[in-house]
């Protein structure tokens, strides 16, 4: 086995970070600019689904590292698109 237990908590929280920590940028510009149209609500839809899929895995390889990655992916992802739905939607009702 290349990494002890420990290590390969480390390893596996550290990999969660990285990744995890993508989404907070878009969600801070978002924010900011009160814009996403460059998102793709199919994009977020994808990763949702595969993020879905990859706690199904990881329940049945009761690993919590991958569920609790994948949770806060979905849970970030969700962010993502409920601020695109609210940004389109105030566009649109002050193009009236």
């Amino acid at each position: 086995m290349l990494f002890d237990e420990l290590s390969l908590g480390i390893l596996a929280t550290g990999a969660g970070i990285i990744i995890l920590s993508g989404w907070v940028p878009q969600i801070i510009k978002g924010y900011r600019t009160k814009k996403l149209d460059d998102v793709s609500r199919y994009l977020m839809i994808l990763i949702a689904t595969g993020a879905f899929l990859w706690i199904l895995y990881g329940i049945e390889k009761n690993d919590p590292y991958i569920i609790g990655v994948n949770v806060a992916a979905i849970i970030l992802t969700l962010i993502v698109l409920s601020m695109k739905f609210r940004y389109e939607k105030q566009k649109i009702s002050y193009k009236k």
